[in-house]
């Protein structure tokens, strides 16, 4: 039986190659693009599940809200995890990280600047799973000279893997360490990735007496729990540390506790984030890497089940379509003793084959279109994943559904004709006949104009961005990293000849540049001597220098800039911004007095000798908060150099040039700051170009299946097509007379569209603090595009009718 139905589905599909094409064609393209988004949603929900006890890993942050200011941090105390291993049973292990980022590596005579080192505990092995390739995970990092490299960096600097007891110089003194271990890459699914690995330095330990600082927070922490225990422990363990040892901290030193804060509306907290959910639903201040946003993984995932649908309302709308043509059969087949269950097992049949072969198809659309795909979502999704042992019967469990899914309707429809009104001929399946027809229509042309409008509002807020004035001027910067090792003699000499060179105008050296996201100085300013943190404001704090303001083109409000040169005391002066000044509620900032302490303690006293215009130094995601500019006397990272040159090459070569008359040896590295701007919106850049593609698709998808339904329509008005002609009807009439139900179906869409995708979109922007408008012109042009795109399609088969002659419309059955 089952022979003769799949026998009989062949027969169909050679005998309609059009129709066939259409459907299979239409679908593969459907579960081809959802099956790239499956890789996507599955690769992101993948992050940090390589780790064998993932369930049981969690990160302390800190959650700090302070006279209606919002301190958000991933870092914790130093003493923190061991606290609680050595108090709390249900505390298995912990392990702490400290200093992320690059690190100096003598390599022949010059030194390269690798990224991904970090200290850490030597517990690292026992709380995350990072397989040693060689060398003994319990004693790798007991000595303080010690190194574990990853495999990677073996074979970039030996050639080989086989390096226990080499050594390495690192940093700018050469410190000599000795490689203990050799890891095996970390997994590109990971929200850190070291390839250099020392231990966590003497006097930051735990039984260090010369540091007693609970409230700083300097340290990523991270606990390995006993098997069964609740995220509800764990959290009241850290709680309970907090009360114990923070709130008195805060006692001694602020004269305050961490009830009086919860009294009076504030809060000083330590919430345990699961590492599992650190990638898709943490995005804080010094977070290791850029992490995603659950939200593009719902998105995507919308989207991926909406294309579906528009492949399977297409091949719904093509067979229903067709039935007219299928109706005599189905009599026939009925008077000659077929059931209803068999002519529905029939036309399941031919759904699922259909299926099955637009399986196979998607499967190569998805191997096709996966190198571009991992360009616009900058992933390394790998296809073997849709073969595997793991993920193909998935696949095919999806293509049965999906068969059941689109030929169900047509299935029932097609079987529940009565034989005497087939073969009398009283079967009419005309377009305009079927009202779940023309819902299924307007189905797919209310996502086709969302999606438009969607796309039109997010490539417009990604403009907005790229030209909003952001209170500082990012164009012709350029920015020197890693210049550091050349001390603060060096790095302030290194200014200076950058100023002799003709295209330079300005520099600064500062460590705070406003396109990096978010790595700011947090720091808490009191109003009087007294350090009553009850008054404290915490306000964002850059270290700058005197030529900080005029090299990025920032602009003073009132007061004026620093100037040590002429003022002295400017070594303790400060520069608010108008967020700080509205803050502190004063109408003349000027001379203002701001009270601090340094590492011991000591009180410190500074004036206030000017405002700057706001200026946004992280993210338009975020709001302008209270910001404050003090002078730089510590970190001499970044040099930032004006220039006015259309010969960037040539600038850039005379730059490297000072940099290594400097120092010899030292890596040159330096960006340019709008090039670091735009970094900051990548995310958005690449959802944006991700969801504009499937966009297309879906509305490529939605035309096939018109195209495929128009198709029919005509056929079954080709006699009424040559009576109108004969008459003398124009191919404009005719033309209009078969648009004109479609017209309205695309119309009857963007009514519903419009409120829908205002209410998506409005949603998206406001994770925006700065956003444009939704205009209603926008769902002006997403209604036009939908209908050109509607009628372009139509008319290509509609004109074709229209042309055809007469005679042979009339002759045809």
């Amino acid at each position: 039986m089952f022979k003769n139905y799949l026998l009989l589905a062949l027969r169909q599909l050679r005998k309609n190659r059009g129709y066939s094409f259409i459907n299979i064609f239409g679908l593969a393209t459907g579960l081809g693009i959802c099956l790239l988004i499956v890789l996507y949603v599955t690769d992101e929900l993948s992050y940090d599940r390589y780790n064998v006890n993932a369930d049981r890993i969690y990160r302390i942050d800190e959650d700090l809200y302070f006279n209606n200011t919002q301190y958000d941090a991933v870092t914790t105390s130093k003493f923190f995890g061991p606290t609680l291993v050595a108090s709390y049973p249900k505390i298995q292990q912990m392990v702490r990280f400290r200093y992320p980022g690059g690190l100096l590596v003598r390599k022949g005579n010059d030194h390269v600047l690798d990224h991904h080192f970090v200290f850490a505990d030597s517990t690292i092995f026992k709380v995350f799973t990072l397989p040693m390739i060689a060398g003994d995970p319990n004693t790798a990092l007991n000595d303080a000279h010690s190194i574990v490299i990853d495999e990677t960096a073996a074979r970039r600097y030996f050639n080989s893997t086989d390096v226990i007891g080499r050594t390495l110089e690192v940093g700018a003194d050469n410190t000599l360490l000795t490689i203990t271990g050799v890891i095996r890459d970390m997994p590109e699914q990971s929200q850190f990735h070291f390839s250099f690995i020392r231990p966590m330095r003497e006097s930051w330990t735990f039984n260090d007496p010369s540091d007693n600082n609970w409230v700083s927070n300097a340290y990523y922490t991270y606990i390995l729990v006993q098997p069964g225990t609740t995220r509800a422990e764990v959290q009241k363990d850290v709680d309970e540390v907090v009360n114990l040892h923070i709130s008195p901290a805060l006692q001694q030193m602020f004269h305050t506790s961490g009830a009086d804060l919860e009294k009076a509306g504030n809060h000083f907290r330590c919430p345990i984030f699961p590492l599992t959910d650190v990638h898709l639903h943490s995005n804080k201040s010094s977070e290791f890497e850029a992490n995603s946003n659950i939200q593009f993984v719902y998105i995507f995932s919308v989207i991926a089940v909406l294309i579906v649908l528009i492949a399977c309302v297409n091949f719904m709308n093509l067979s229903t379509a067709r039935s007219a043509n299928r109706a005599k059969e189905v009599g026939i087949r009925k008077v000659a003793g077929s059931t209803k269950g068999h002519l529905i097992l029939q036309f399941l049949t031919e759904s699922i084959l259909l299926s099955l072969l637009s399986l196979v198809l998607a499967l190569c659309i998805a191997v096709l279109l996966l190198p571009m795909f991992n360009q616009l979502a900058g992933k390394s999704l790998n296809p073997n994943v849709l073969f595997s042992g793991r993920f193909l019967p998935v696949l095919i469990l999806l293509a049965l559904v999906v068969g059941c899914l689109a030929g169900s309707y047509p299935a029932f429809y097609l079987s529940s004709f009565q034989p005497i009104h087939v073969l009398k001929g009283k079967i009419a399946a005309g377009f305009r006949s079927s009202w779940l027809r023309n819902s299924l229509v307007v189905f797919q042309f209310f996502i086709s104009i969302g999606l438009i409008v969607s796309t039109l509002v997010i490539y417009r807020q990604l403009h907005y961005i790229r030209n909003k004035e952001v209170g500082f001027n990012r164009d012709h910067v350029l920015v020197i990293h890693g210049t550091w090792p050349l001390g603060q003699d060096g790095t302030t000499n290194l200014r200076k000849n950058l100023l002799t060179l003709a295209a330079v105008t300005d520099a600064t050296v500062t460590p705070d540049i406003p396109t990096v996201d978010g790595h700011y100085w947090q720091e808490g300013w009191f109003p009087d001597a007294s350090l009553d943190a009850r008054k404290a404001i915490i306000m964002t704090t850059l270290r700058v220098d005197d030529h900080y303001i005029p090299t990025l083109g920032m602009q003073m409000i009132k007061g004026r800039n620093f100037d040590l040169a002429q003022f002295p005391t400017d070594s303790t002066a400060i520069i608010l911004n108008e967020a700080a000044v509205a803050m502190l509620g004063v109408k003349d900032p000027l001379n203002l007095i701001l009270y601090n302490h340094d590492d011991q303690f000591k009180l410190l006293t500074f004036h206030v000798v000017g405002v700057v215009k706001d200026f946004n130094y992280n993210s338009m995601h975020d709001k302008i908060h209270p910001l404050l500019m003090v002078v730089n006397t510590s970190n001499w990272s970044n040099i930032a150099v004006r220039f006015h040159t259309n010969d960037v090459f040539s600038l850039v070569r005379q730059v490297e040039g000072k940099f290594h008359a400097a120092r010899q040896g030292l890596p040159f590295s330096y960006t340019f700051m709008d090039d670091d701007f735009n970094k900051l919106y990548h995310t958005e850049q690449q959802t944006a170009q991700v969801f504009i593609t499937f966009a297309v698709f879906a509305i490529l998808i939605a035309c096939l299946g018109l195209f495929g339904l128009v198709t029919y329509a005509a056929e079954q008005r080709t006699k009424e097509i040559g009576i109108r002609k004969v008459l003398g009807a124009s191919v404009s009439g005719i033309v209009g007379l078969l648009s004109r139900d479609f017209t309205m179906l695309v119309g009857i869409a963007a009514l519903i569209a419009f409120p829908v995708a205002w209410w998506a979109m409005y949603k998206w922007l406001e994770t925006f603090a700065y956003r444009t408008e939704i205009s209603w012109w926008i769902f002006l042009v997403a209604g036009a595009v939908a209908l050109a795109i509607a009628l372009l399609t139509v008319s290509i088969q509609t004109i074709r009718a229209a042309l055809a002659n007469p005679i042979k419309s009339l002759r045809s059955e």
